[in-house]
């Protein structure tokens, strides 16, 4: 029989390695990549995918979390310069979620995102069935906002085809939920299509469910 005299053990001292080229690859990022913008105390880890043609369009706020396997991906577009990620303070990415943009995908401040999230403001383009779908480019789509404080749970999917997708203020959106639709504030959404189950009372300071 095994006696563990230390309940609370420390952390693997090999995880300091990962910690430290954590470190270095955003700071790394920050001094050779032409972001629009890169906040202070940033974290990316480093197997993030973020290719450096795309570090133009992307704007980083302070305190951003980006965790393993990230993947930030922009649709070039050599008629305009504006960012189109945006990543607002305190926004915290899960590990192998996903956001591409062709035209603009904003999150506000404290966004959190669990793993295996996609968000995702174009699709790929597919009317021409004598062509190859790959070689058909994207569709022209639509704009995304996820607003403040929003937390989309694990395998939750945010697509816009066309016009404006907002989610709006405190939201919550239930794991492998499909988004397509925009979201008022305080609302708690699921399934696939996402439907309305709960919005806050702001009297009660409560959580209701909807009829």
């Amino acid at each position: 029989m095994t006696n563990n005299s230390n309940p609370n053990p420390s952390d693997d001292p090999l995880s300091w390695l990962s910690r430290g080229l954590t470190w270095l690859h955003a700071r790394w990022l920050k001094t050779t990549y032409p972001f629009a913008g890169f906040g202070r105390g940033v974290s990316i880890h480093f197997s993030c995918d973020i290719e450096r043609s795309i570090a133009g369009y992307t704007q980083i706020g302070d305190e951003v979390g980006l965790a393993r396997d990230v993947w930030l991906n922009v649709v070039p577009d050599p008629t305009s310069s504006a960012p189109k990620i945006i990543l607002g303070k305190g926004c915290k990415i899960g590990r192998r979620s996903t956001i591409s943009a062709k035209n603009r995908i904003t999150l506000s401040d404290d966004v959190l995102f669990a793993p295996s999230v996609l968000v995702m403001d174009h699709n790929h383009e597919f009317s021409d069935i004598d062509r190859p779908i790959r070689e058909q480019g994207v569709t022209e789509g639509g704009r995304i906002t996820i607003e403040k404080n929003c937390w989309l749970g694990f395998g939750v999917v945010v697509l816009c085809s066309a016009g404006e997708l907002t989610i709006g203020r405190n939201s919550v959106i239930g794991a492998n939920s499909v988004v397509t639709r925009s979201v008022p504030p305080f609302s708690v959404i699921a399934g696939n299509p996402a439907k309305l189950l709960k919005t806050y009372d702001m009297a009660k300071k409560q959580w209701i469910k909807v009829p």
